[in-house]
């Protein structure tokens, strides 16, 4: 990264930061200039997000998404353009809010993150990798967003057990809505998941002579799958509802996180991803 190019990043930092700062400020003092301030940051973040994107493809010659830092910065634009999604469309404020935290930690990973491309790069890049990687972080920023309407159904329903749901919390979405956002995110990922990996197995088959079937990143990406298929399942049975729908959903996403970053240090031939 060029010395301009890094100096603009920090920039779009410090706007997403400010951004962050708006909507929590928002949240508590209910003032539309203040929200508006806070949408129209964000949404130059994304398109600084998407310029980067571009630049890079022009650069490289291919999409940008073939190393960890690359996988990274891909990720954290999509969790903007979903947050820009629940802003304009579901017009929920809360979630919002929470999403953008997410996609500022993945922002400021990445200043940390490497860079390289694995070896293996020369041996499989094809369209199907592109695919294959571009699906397996569609499918986790899927997740990402049953994980936030996870963490906040528990915290609507800790307050209202309580007793102590004030007009702070007035703009949070009901009980139901967020079940619903749950239900609809895992549904979401889970056949864009399974599309990735059916992708990655024959792309690797193909042009990786020794591929073992228990590789980590394989074994931890069909984990995932069956997790979430599972819970939906049971979900779809009335076997797990309310906290405990949510709950499950908060460890899965860790694992997706383990998958994420960990299963590749312990692959023997994937990429990062």
């Amino acid at each position: 990264m060029t010395e301009v190019m890094s100096n603009l990043y920090q920039m779009m930092v410090v706007l997403y930061a400010i951004s962050i700062m708006l909507y929590f400020t928002d949240y508590f003092y209910k003032k539309d200039f203040i929200r508006r301030s806070a949408f129209w940051l964000i949404s130059i973040v994304w398109v600084m997000q998407t310029a980067f994107i571009i630049i890079n493809i022009f650069e490289t010659k291919r999409f940008p998404i073939l190393s960890l830092s690359e996988g990274i910065y891909f990720y954290a634009w999509l969790l903007v353009t979903l947050s820009i999604f629940l802003h304009c469309i579901a017009r929920v404020d809360l979630p919002v809010f929470f999403v953008n935290i997410l996609g500022f930690v993945f922002m400021t990973i990445r200043l940390f993150a490497p860079n390289n491309l694995n070896p293996v790069l020369k041996t499989l890049e094809s369209e199907m990798l592109f695919i294959h990687i571009s699906f397996a972080i569609f499918a986790y920023a899927a997740f990402s967003i049953s994980f936030v309407f996870s963490i906040l159904y528990l915290v609507l329903y800790r307050l209202l057990k309580k007793k102590k749901y004030t007009k702070i919390w007035s703009r949070l979405p009901s009980l139901t809505q967020m079940t619903q956002w749950m239900n609809y995110s895992i549904i979401i990922g889970i056949p864009i998941l399974v599309i990735s990996i059916l992708l990655g197995l024959e792309s690797a088959f193909m042009k990786v002579d020794s591929v073992s079937i228990f590789d980590a990143k394989i074994v931890g990406s069909f984990v995932i799958l069956i997790i979430y298929v599972v819970v939906l399942l049971l979900k779809q049975r009335g076997k797990i509802t309310g906290t405990s729908f949510a709950w499950i959903q908060i460890y899965a996403y860790f694992v997706v996180l383990i998958n994420f970053f960990l299963g590749s240090k312990l692959s023997h031939f994937h990429l990062w991803y």
